[in-house]
């Protein structure tokens, strides 16, 4: 039997400077489904193996891309999961995606399903970006913290076949205690698998990630410099999950802290943040501004999804960067940075509260610091 022919896929979103994140998201993730055969550490959804009965269907699930296409020609729609191979439906709803003008794109598990075979087919039906994850940079560290013998290999193996089928590569990387030190080797090898990103993820604690220890804010302010560095030489590019003060951290690297600045120096929109410029729905149709951000605006099953995105009070209150408490209200960089909202919410229960993992102290700034920071540091 002949390939299936590759589906006619946009080749570039809109311009992100173009974006009005009150109007649509940079980022649109769908969580498909749950269900994954790996028992991650840091595992936002505590994944089993089974799928959860009350999942959208496939209907549900084109009529949620529908509602996407509403936000405009181009819009990036990210697959995850748990582990979306284990949908049977995956190729038609990516296939369905990319006829409706999305950009579709998928972050698939390391497991055995993953197959060079299963990258090609997935790269035919239209996805844009496969994004996969190494935490560690040697079997041993990735597979004992991903749960699973044999999950380093394979991850490897499926970002050089799509590498190989011409399909953009993006690694993701989870940063807690128990990874911080793999950084360096891993960053020589996303060079060596040719990705064109490196997410560096920075570790929110709900699900299974509440029993993993956090680095402090200092090692934070630390590897956000190194960060800075290595975008500096790296033949990929570099964007942090849930720590936009690497915003910050890169603008001040490369010019006055005083300055009013206009974007980051790294290619990327400025301030997305959790319901700003990036939302969320799971795998049951609740509409969250974070899957670190477990807060619902209610289901977009039956549709909504648009409206509920830039109405709803939830929404816009995370879209106030004036509205923010404490050290984040009172940083001269929240409208390029703005916090993780998602790790001030799982600390607090207050999505406006200040993000605890910057370390970071405005001039004049006299209220609670970050932890093991005295005033005058």
């Amino acid at each position: 039997m002949a390939p299936h022919p590759p589906q006619s896929r946009p080749s570039t979103g809109p311009d992100p400077s173009a974006i009005d994140t009150s109007r649509r998201p940079f980022v649109l993730i769908w969580e498909v489904t749950q269900a994954c055969d790996l028992a991650c550490d840091h595992c936002r959804a505590d994944a089993h193996p089974a799928r959860h009965p009350d999942e959208l269907t496939t209907s549900e699930g084109k009529h949620l891309l529908d509602q996407a296409r509403e936000f405009g020609p181009g819009q990036l729609v990210v697959l995850s999961g748990g582990d979306p191979l284990t949908r049977p439906d995956l190729v038609e709803l990516i296939e369905y995606g990319t006829s409706r003008g999305l950009r579709m794109t998928l972050t698939p598990s390391g497991t055995s399903s993953l197959t060079p075979e299963t990258v090609h087919r997935l790269s035919d039906a239209g996805v844009t970006r496969l994004a996969v994850s190494l935490d560690g940079a040697t079997p041993d560290t990735h597979d004992t913290f991903r749960g699973e013998s044999g999950s380093f290999e394979q991850t490897v193996r499926a970002a050089r076949a799509a590498r190989d089928a011409g399909l953009p590569v993006q690694i993701n990387t989870t940063v807690c205690a128990q990874t911080v030190d793999e950084l360096p080797a891993l960053r020589d090898l996303v060079d060596e698998l040719g990705a064109v990103l490196w997410s560096v993820f920075f570790l929110v604690p709900i699900g299974r990630g509440r029993v993993l220890e956090p680095i402090t804010p200092d090692r934070a302010e630390t590897v956000m410099q190194w960060l800075s560095e290595v975008s500096d030489d790296a033949p990929f590019g570099v964007k942090t999950t849930e720590a936009p003060f690497y915003r910050r951290v890169a603008i001040q690297h490369r010019r006055d802290a005083n300055e009013t600045p206009t974007d980051d120096d790294i290619g990327r929109r400025l301030g997305i943040t959790a319901g700003d410029g990036f939302a969320f729905v799971s795998h049951t149709g609740e509409l969250y501004p974070s899957g670190f951000l477990p807060e619902s605006a209610g289901t977009v099953r039956d549709g909504g999804l648009v409206e509920r995105y830039r109405e709803s009070e939830l929404f816009q209150s995370l879209r106030d960067r004036d509205a923010l408490r404490g050290k984040c209200g009172a940083c001269e960089f929240r409208h390029v940075c703005g916090g993780s909202r998602s790790r001030a919410y799982a600390h607090t229960g207050d999505p406006l509260a200040s993000d605890p993992l910057c370390a970071y102290v405005p001039d004049g700034y006299s209220g609670p610091l970050p932890e093991g920071r005295v005033s005058g540091d």
